[in-house]
């Protein structure tokens, strides 16, 4: 699969897409979700075109890597979540529901939140 340059986080980081930005440099970008999940729900970006996690771990050097997650900390850090805890979500593939085709982690936090997978009640 090659990378789409017409995602929308493409667009985001281009800034032909506005957004309400938390943080940037020149590698990384963070925003708040237009449809959150949570009281916090940031998005966390590398400005790179990565297709998923998959990808950006095989494509990205360790020290990109160790930066990218160093600073996935930082900004759970610098939005008070560390007390009462939050949770770091990564959708890798159809069947994960990745509904962007650009590597992101998501944060999610200021909530007491339900399990991680819902079961269907008729299983």
């Amino acid at each position: 699969m090659n990378y789409n340059k017409e995602n929308i986080f493409a667009k985001i980081i281009r800034g032909e897409i506005k957004a309400n930005k938390i943080y940037e440099d020149e590698n990384i970008l963070a925003f708040h979700d237009i449809a959150p999940a949570a009281p916090v729900h940031v998005l966390v970006i590398p400005k790179k075109d990565y297709i998923n996690f998959i990808d950006f771990s095989i494509k990205a050097d360790s020290q990109e890597v160790a930066n990218f997650f160093t600073k996935v900390r930082e900004i759970a850090q610098n939005l008070s979540l560390e007390k009462s805890g939050f949770r770091i979500i990564c959708n890798n593939g159809n069947d994960a529901s990745q509904s962007v085709p650009h590597f992101h982690i998501h944060i999610l936090g200021k909530k007491k939140l339900g399990p991680l997978i819902v079961g269907d009640k008729n299983h």
